[in-house]
């Protein structure tokens, strides 16, 4: 059985520059679009979860790529 939270879930993300900068069990959430910051001027930006969060938008992670053949 899968844990529901934000590090099992097919949204979660690792991969962006943020991430790698701060610790090893944050990440963003890509379930929706990124949110405008309050300075004019700023760039929007993804939410940043940790992975042991918990969120209603869970999807496991499913096999993104699949062969030709299947």
């Amino acid at each position: 059985m899968t844990t529901c939270a934000c590090g099992n879930c097919q949204f979660f993300d690792t991969q962006g520059k943020m991430t790698r900068q701060k610790n090893r069990d944050s990440g963003l959430c890509r379930f929706n679009p990124p949110m405008a910051q309050a300075e004019a001027g700023e760039p929007a930006v993804w939410p940043r979860v940790d992975s042991r969060d918990w969120c209603g938008h869970f999807a496991v992670t499913v096999e993104r790529f699949m062969t030709a053949a299947e």
